[in-house]
């Protein structure tokens, strides 16, 4: 029940009889199982006067417990009393007791004292003992964690970094946990990772100091592997002559055998490689790579694998962008370019002799991906630098230091298709820089030259000549010492030159690895431009000089003749290095022929024009007196010089082929006729007299025999005085003042002046009329026959309304 159930109990026992209540709640009270609160609230909040009567009720309670404790105690007292009295008699016993006890124990203590002593030696003896055995077993323990911390510290100052760090795993994964307990234990453990990443940095800087001695080492490896990628080719192509494994023939002719020199640098290359074999080292011979498989392991063994792969490819990427800048004049000379290859070369071995003995640190795709990169780099280069080479033997010494790089580097595993794609644009510009050398060489050969026929008084000298030249001709052989060769000293000179050309041309084709075919196809495209473009440029520039004579015009002439002949020679020439017949259907014809038919018709262009020139330089002499009244019953000697001025030229000219002397011959009296037209129909020749102009008939006269005694052979009947028609009826139409004649039969095919234009006839007669009387021709024929005078001016007056009839006609 609980406090609230059971005060409500109590006070309902209060109402139904108080006395009683009362005895009840003293009950409830010393029986403790109420809360006293609520018992004496119960009588305290019950009634009025409550308060009073329970304290009544409560001392009467107390005084009936008071008599029930006294009536307790008089029963006990004797007992108590009895015990009193017992304990009083053995109060004597008892201190003797203690005397005796005392005493035995004293006695006790003074016997026990030397037991004691040892018993506490003893006791300190076990505890000892106990601890002796105890730090034995824990030394025991601890010992080998000491010695291998021992050997630990040994191998660091050794510098066995990664046994340093295999006996770290040892320390924690066996040692420590057995004496971890220990404060020496937890010192060497927290002093472990300062101990590994002081590893990582000692190793790293062992790499950082790898990393700059082989950026220092690249040259000679690079230079080392090189020599040894040659050396191995020249073995591999000496062993194919042994065996007659040959790329062609390379039979030249009449010259020196590219074999026999071959065989002979071979042999020397040979000596000079035994003689410096024990100076070649390999790789590992030039480069300690420990640090960096020490530095691999460390950081293997520390989990951080990864890390240091980034590091070293990062640091070799920004090593390779350094080796593939070149030096600013790096194209002045063989050794920059040699310079930047070995640089190149000794990177890539380095990474690929990392990449076969190490795992992961680099790999075949990051090798290739380095080597496309620096490929691109590598061809930029040398296309930017070669491009400013003009020495060819320079380009052909780079030439052949891409093939052994790109042989070496191939050697290695590394693609060099596009190195030899390059080369094929390098070949066309060795090929211009020999063209600019061969252009040199051709100009000096025709400034030296004499432009004479080779004279030979002896057989030695002729078998010289021949044995320079492929000179064919019977007749020239028949004839007795000495004699002349047709050609001039440059012929022989150009033929050479242009076997040395194709000599220079097969060195750079030489180790392409290309077919007979296409290095036939090369050498005739580099001599076709030799031909077409530098000794034809060469040839127009020489023939268009002023210092060049008729003389020299016509021995031009004869010797582009020779040397088109010789074109033929040339590509046998070829055929022989190659071993590739002409009549295979892709191969390339030489253009030697239109090369010089072109020369040959600009020489004989320039003949006609000089010859021109000539004569328009003797007809500048004339000084005729336009107004003389009887002629001088000669020819001019100004004509007569030029007569024999042709006559000397065209004897010349017998060594021209026919058609080219015929049409000098033609075009010389062609040239003569119109400038003495012209000079009877200038317009500053006011007046002409009839003395002059029979003057000028015996003149033309000249000309006509000329023309008439066949100065050049070959000309049909009288084809060549046709040249001065012209002039013979103009002049026939004065000297016969046939006037009738001619205004009859003007216009008819069969006319007798079919020639005589009527302007030009008024031009002539217009200069012979009277039209001064100061200064007239006329004067004295006027006074004797008017009638001539008026017939004149009838004349005049018809062939103006002729003319004019013509113009409008027209």
């Amino acid at each position: 029940m609980s406090a609230a159930g059971k005060s409500g109990a109590c006070e309902a026992m209060l109402e139904e009889d108080p006395d009683q209540n009362y005895e009840n709640v003293l009950a409830e009270i010393q029986s403790f199982e109420l809360p006293i609160e609520a018992t004496l609230r119960s009588v305290y909040d019950d009634q009025p006067n409550a308060h009073k009567k329970f304290m009544e009720k409560l001392d009467a309670c107390i005084r009936n417990h008071d008599k029930e404790i006294e009536k307790m105690c008089n029963f006990h007292h004797q007992g108590f009393v009895d015990a009193i009295t017992e304990l009083l008699k053995v109060r004597t016993d008892a201190e003797k007791l203690k005397v005796q006890v005392t005493d035995t124990n004293r006695r006790f203590q003074d016997a026990g004292k030397e037991v004691i002593v040892q018993t506490e030696d003893i006791i300190r003896c076990r505890i000892q003992q106990r601890n002796i055995t105890t730090v034995v077993e824990k030394l025991q323990l601890c010992l080998p964690v000491l010695e291998m911390y021992s050997k630990l510290k040994e191998q660091m100052s050794a510098k066995r970094y990664y046994s340093a760090l295999k006996t770290m795993e040892q320390l924690e994964n066996v040692f420590f946990p057995r004496v971890s307990q220990y404060r020496f234990c937890q010192l060497m453990i927290e002093n472990l990772p300062k101990l590994r990443e002081d590893i990582k940095e000692i190793s790293m800087s062992d790499l950082k100091d790898f990393l700059e001695s082989i950026r220092k080492h690249s040259d000679k490896i690079g230079e080392t592997a090189m020599k040894q990628a040659q050396q191995q080719k020249i073995f591999s192509v000496a062993l194919q002559k042994q065996n007659n494994v040959k790329f062609g023939k390379n039979v030249y002719i009449n010259d020196r055998i590219p074999e026999e020199r071959n065989e002979v640098e071979l042999k020397r290359g040979f000596e000079e490689e035994d003689e410096n074999e024990e100076e070649i080292l390999t790789v590992q011979d030039l480069v300690d790579f420990s640090p960096v498989y020490r530095c691999l392991h460390i950081y293997s063994v520390l989990g951080d694998e990864e890390t240091f792969e980034n590091y070293y490819r990062k640091q070799r990427k920004k090593q390779a962008r350094l080796v593939l800048q070149p030096q600013s004049n790096m194209h002045e000379t063989v050794d920059g370019y040699r310079r930047y290859f070995t640089q190149i070369v000794g990177f890539f071995v380095v990474e690929d002799h990392i990449l076969h003995v190490t795992q992961g640190l680099v790999t075949r795709a990051y090798t290739d991906e380095l080597w496309n990169m620096a490929l691109s780099k590598i061809i930029a280069v040398l296309r930017a630098h070669s491009s400013y080479c003009t020495d060819p033997d320079l380009v052909l010494e780079l030439k052949n230091l891409i093939v052994i790089f790109a042989d070496t580097l191939q050697g290695y595993g590394f693609p060099v298709n596009r190195l030899f794609d390059l080369l094929f644009e390098i070949r066309d510009q060795y090929n211009e820089t020999l063209l600019k050398k061969w252009a040199g060489v051709f100009r000096d050969i025709f400034e030296e030259d004499n432009y004479s026929p080779i004279p030979i008084v002896n057989e030695e000298e002729y078998k010289v000549v021949i044995s320079k030249f492929p000179f064919q001709d019977p007749d020239l052989e028949k004839q007795s010492f000495p004699k002349k060769f047709p050609m001039s000293q440059s012929v022989p000179h150009i033929y050479i030159q242009v076997k040395e050309f194709i000599y220079a041309s097969l060195k750079f084709s030489e180790s392409l690895h290309r077919s007979s075919t296409e290095i036939d196809d090369m050498l005739r495209k580099s001599t076709n431009l030799l031909l077409t473009r530098t000794l034809s440029s060469c040839l127009l520039n020489l023939i268009r000089k002023p210092h060049i004579g008729l003389t020299e015009l016509v021995q031009i002439i004869i010797n582009t003749t020779h040397l088109e002949q010789a074109c033929k020679y040339l590509e046998d020439f070829i055929t022989n290095i190659t071993n590739i017949s002409q009549e295979t259907v892709h191969t390339t014809r030489l253009y030697g022929l239109s090369t010089f038919k072109d020369a040959r018709h600009a020489a004989e262009g320039e003949i006609y024009t000089k010859l021109n020139q000539k004569i328009d330089e003797f007809v500048q002499l004339a000084d005729y007196d336009w107004t003389m009244s009887e002629p001088d019953g000669r020819a001019s000697g100004y004509l007569m010089d030029l007569i024999n001025f042709l006559r000397s030229i065209f004897q010349v000219f017998t060594h021209l082929p026919g058609k080219v002397a015929q049409t000098a011959c033609m075009s010389a009296c062609q040239h003569l006729s119109t400038s003495l037209m012209q000079m009877l129909l200038d317009s500053e020749l006011k007046q002409i007299s009839m003395g002059a102009v029979q003057q000028f008939n015996l003149d033309v006269i000249q000309c006509e025999l000329f023309a008439s005694s066949e100065p050049v052979p070959g000309f049909q009947g009288d084809t060549l005085q046709l040249a001065f028609i012209d002039l013979r009826q103009l002049l026939d139409l004065f000297m016969v003042w046939d006037w009738s004649t001619y205004l009859a039969d003007y216009g008819q095919p069969a006319s007798k002046y079919l020639r005589v234009n009527p302007n030009t006839a008024l031009t002539l007669l217009e200069k012979m009329k009277d039209t001064s009387k100061k200064n007239n021709i006329f004067a004295q024929f006027r006074k004797n026959d008017r009638d001539k005078q008026k017939l004149i001016e009838t004349v005049v007056k018809q062939l103006r309304s002729l003319v004019n009839g013509m113009s409008q006609h027209t």
